[in-house]
């Protein structure tokens, strides 16, 4: 199996090398432009915006393209495995933001009560 998602990543891989080739060259024409006065900073940062916006959205397409071709190799049986670990991962980061937040605010008391 491990054979036959290398092609997948490396995919993937070299889509989001092209997405962070491009919000690269996009940031230097935009600070050019920015320098030369054609737009104004807060131009050049909704515009940044938009793009990181538009280039998140396209990098979750393109993982969920890769993940339904992934699929389309599987068995049910192998796709409802994926499916408990992807469940069992999701878990797991659940509880270590929610381990997180209790010892954020265990921290807030404790500064709160030497104050």
């Amino acid at each position: 199996m491990a054979n036959a998602t290398d092609p997948f990543r490396q995919i993937f891989l070299a889509g989001v090398g092209a997405l962070a080739i491009g919000a690269d060259k996009t940031q230097e024409v935009l600070q050019t432009l920015v320098k030369k006065g054609q737009i104004t900073v807060d131009e050049g940062k909704e515009i940044a915006d938009e793009l990181q916006t538009d280039a998140q959205g396209k990098t979750q397409q393109l993982r969920d393209d890769i993940i339904r071709a992934q699929m389309r190799t599987m068995t049910k049986e192998q796709r409802d495995a994926f499916a408990a670990r992807v469940a069992e991962i999701a878990s797991d980061v659940d509880g270590a933001e929610a381990l997180k937040a209790e010892e954020a605010a265990e921290v807030k008391v404790q500064e709160d009560q030497q104050s």
